[in-house]
């Protein structure tokens, strides 16, 4: 069946658009990656609950873990409770905990399944938050928890740590408080501020640069309780630079979702094998999750044409997406889960689905088709269809 939109343009103006109906990519049905990848996945909201959305968190638990079920089946592993999941912005602490519990509960029952979890201080009242001590004692009550629970942990970058360090030296005493406990090696996750504003100097520093020697620092004199960092700095030239310093076997995991199919694809350079390439963990990852899966495989067997062909087209969907306020991605990833029938409606914690205006989202629409992730088409015509007559379109 053909199936003609019409869709508002960034000007207000309408105009046709017929969707391709070209087949949609698929994951392999045994997928083998040759990269460690991580999809840092959302959370479905319980658009039936009774509450002040803008206030409290509701959660619709089984949609949110048959989704990750999903991701797991493909290959990818999941990255919990990170800010694709609405943490600090919606998500808190508890609801944050208990998604945790939930996942690893699942990942059980999932042969291979990859899950690691997002370990924070966002408990803390910012503004009650005196001194590093305070973060510290926050960082070891999350870490305590989680791995009570049998968790490995993603160390996030912390908004209290921001808001109270003086330099480059408290970022390096916490860290070195937290490294020094962890049961396992962690992943470090450096979030920039197009981000979340709040973390804005991170590592110490205004200048990345500068910030960047103090983050090798801290994970050359802890090498091996360090499995990766994640950067998420939209600089590609950064990471390869930052990847290339790093102590021998620590992965650099990217979150860059503007250039993440030649990151991963590496350049071949460097001392290490975990030097020539990076590894992924990206919140795009749940956007395009077969097409992920389907690269990712090309890859690994030595299909090099075959991952840039998979993933060329995936680029400009997800600079799309992440574009500035890039805060507000997470939006553009829980529309997609929606348009393909992963979930039964289009309702976020927090009232968030209102951040991105509908021309944004008729693009989004346009540019996922062009990618090949239009699973299926009807649905998504359909879904479209009500969604543009909400907003006064249509018959």
């Amino acid at each position: 069946m053909t199936h003609v939109l019409q869709l508002p343009k960034a000007d207000g103006s309408l105009g046709p658009y017929t969707l391709s109906g070209r087949q949609a990519w698929s994951a392999p049905r045994e997928p083998r990656f040759n990269r460690i990848a991580y999809s840092a996945a959302h959370v479905v909201a319980d658009a039936r609950a009774a509450n002040d959305p803008w206030l409290d968190c509701a959660i619709d638990w089984d949609t949110t873990i048959a989704y990750r079920r999903r991701l797991w089946s493909m290959g990818l592993g999941v990255a919990e409770a990170m800010d694709t999941a609405q943490r600090g912005m919606g998500l808190d602490w508890a609801a944050s905990l208990e998604l945790i519990r939930r996942s690893l509960e699942a990942a059980r029952d999932m042969p291979g399944a990859r899950i690691a979890s997002g370990c924070g201080t966002d408990h803390l009242s910012l503004d009650a938050v005196r001194s590093v001590d305070d973060v510290i004692r926050a960082y070891e009550e999350q870490m305590a928890a989680i791995e009570r629970l049998g968790g490995r942990l993603i160390v996030m970058a912390s908004r209290a740590l921001a808001r109270v360090a003086k330099g480059p030296a408290d970022y390096e005493r916490v860290y070195d408080r937290v490294l020094r406990q962890a049961r396992e090696p962690v992943i470090l996750h450096w979030l920039g501020d197009m981000f979340d504003p709040a973390l804005a100097g991170y590592w110490g520093s205004a200048d990345i640069d500068t910030a960047m020697e103090t983050a090798l620092g801290v994970i050359a004199a802890h090498a091996d309780r360090v499995d990766g960092i994640k950067i998420s700095l939209l600089d590609k030239d950064r990471e390869i630079a930052m990847r290339r310093r790093l102590p021998a076997g620590v992965r650099m995991y990217t979150g860059d979702d503007f250039n993440y199919a030649e990151l991963i694809a590496g350049d071949g350079v460097g001392q290490a094998p975990t030097h020539k390439h990076s590894d992924a963990l990206l919140g795009i990852f749940d956007a395009i999750a077969p097409a992920a899966s389907a690269a990712l495989s090309a890859l690994a067997s030595g299909d090099k044409a075959g991952f840039r062909e998979i993933l060329a087209p995936t680029v400009p969907l997800s600079r799309h997406i992440f574009r500035a306020p890039t805060r507000f991605y997470k939006t553009g990833v829980v529309f997609m889960a929606w348009l393909n029938g992963h979930q039964d409606h289009f309702v976020m914690v927090g009232g968030q689905q209102s951040t991105r205006s509908l021309p944004h989202l008729a693009e989004l629409l346009r540019l996922a088709d062009a990618a090949g992730l239009i699973e299926q088409p009807d649905l998504a015509a359909y879904r479209m269809k009500a969604l543009l007559a909400l907003h006064g379109i249509g018959p």
